[in-house]
């Protein structure tokens, strides 16, 4: 096995409001980390500097990058041309790509003999079927501008399908889910023989579900109405939507719902409602994409809330009786995926931890050895 395979991997997950760096071993262990809650900016190479002191070289780095657009369909080896083309797609997700390509750039500079991977949350939903992928507007804009539904949340997803499977005994490839990624960014996934086939997220990660500060889909006519009659500017109803919807903006207090649940038993209603609008999006985003499986095989959840937060499994589960969910689940005693439905529920429920680092190290290293079979094979034919 060559160092690239079994050597440290440097994985890179910045985000509109927190940079996430990890190395992890050949066994995926974790070497170092370094966690901070504030944008990716100048700091970011001080920050890269500061945990690559602590660890030996990483033998490649693999970035998360939300949005992979129409031509970056597979996660790729970083060069000039790659950068290049992710500066067009940025525009496609503008509180997650800028921030990503800041600490690409700064790790490129820093490690500019060492292999850069750009692992996208879009790969996991390339293959989507016509009916999901297609919005119903004009010819011109899905040809020309190119509009349709991507989807996101994809490397989550793809570490929550692996996990489930060994949860169940089943291979990926025989099993249907729906997997429901809670967190800051929400959306729920259908996923049949292994491949995502509808999901909430579309053309940027705005659509869907309702999320801690975004609003999730919202009537586009009432978006055109408050520009037309309100004079609001499109910067501003994105800036809104994007910053201050959601249970922040429902709640008028807080965008966690730890904080809200606390709030809704000291008698506040607004946190109540939150709450309640929240996990109303939840089951219809998950009773909306499993209507793309022939059964549902589990339910999973995922992220920050749908690892941390049993009052919403809880509400979500027992309203969803139609799909053979019951409640009465029981909290995640450990940080470990496991099934939290009873022995005999028709349809389990399975929580897996956020995964989303250890997937991008994964898909750096297979990136890096399909690389490697090419030339060796481009090598063994030249040599002919």
């Amino acid at each position: 096995m060559s160092v690239q395979e079994d050597g440290p991997v440097l994985v890179a997950d910045a985000g509109s409001s927190s940079l996430r760096l990890t190395v992890f071993g050949g066994d995926g262990e974790v070497l170092a980390e370094h966690r901070d809650d504030a944008p990716p900016g100048e700091g970011a190479p001080d920050a890269l500097r500061r945990l690559l002191d602590e660890v030996p070289a990483p033998a490649a780095v693999g970035h998360r990058i939300v949005h992979g657009g129409p031509e970056l369909r597979d996660h790729t080896p970083v060069d000039d041309d790659v950068r290049a083309r992710l500066d067009k797609v940025a525009d496609l997700a503008p509180l997650h790509v800028p921030p990503a390509l800041t600490v690409l750039d700064a790790a490129r500079e820093l490690l500019p003999d060492v292999p850069h991977v750009a692992c996208f949350d879009t790969v996991f939903h390339r293959d989507l079927p016509a009916a999901a992928r297609e919005y119903a507007v004009p010819a011109a804009w899905r040809e020309e501008y190119g509009l349709r539904r991507y989807g996101f949340h994809g490397l989550s997803y793809a570490w929550a399908l692996d996990r489930a499977a060994d949860l169940l005994g089943r291979p990926p490839e025989r099993l249907r889910l729906v997997i429901a990624h809670l967190g800051g960014g929400c959306s729920a996934c259908a996923v049949r023989d292994g491949r995502s086939v509808d999901t909430t997220m579309g053309f940027t990660p705005l659509e869907g579900l309702v999320m801690s500060h975004r609003s999730g889909s919202v009537d586009p006519g009432a978006l055109t109405w408050l520009q037309t009659r309100h004079g609001l500017t499109a910067d501003a109803v994105e800036e809104a939507l994007n910053h201050g919807s959601g249970l922040l903006a429902l709640s008028g207090t807080s965008d966690d719902t730890r904080d809200l649940v606390r709030d809704r038993a000291a008698g506040d209603e607004r946190a109540a409602l939150a709450l309640d609008v929240f996990a109303h999006h939840c089951r219809r985003g998950i009773a909306a994409v499993a209507a793309s499986l022939d059964r549902l095989d589990a339910l999973v959840f995922t992220g920050e809330i749908g690892e941390d937060q049993p009052e919403v499994r809880e509400e979500v589960c027992a309203g969803l009786s139609v799909l053979g969910l019951t409640g009465g689940l029981r909290p995640l005693v450990a940080e470990r995926p496991e099934i939290v439905s009873g022995p005999g529920a028709r349809v389990p429920v399975l929580v897996v931890p956020t995964g989303e680092a250890r997937q991008v190290a994964r898909e750096t290293r297979a990136v890096l050895a399909r690389r490697r079979k090419a030339a060796v094979s481009a090598g063994r034919a030249a040599g002919r």
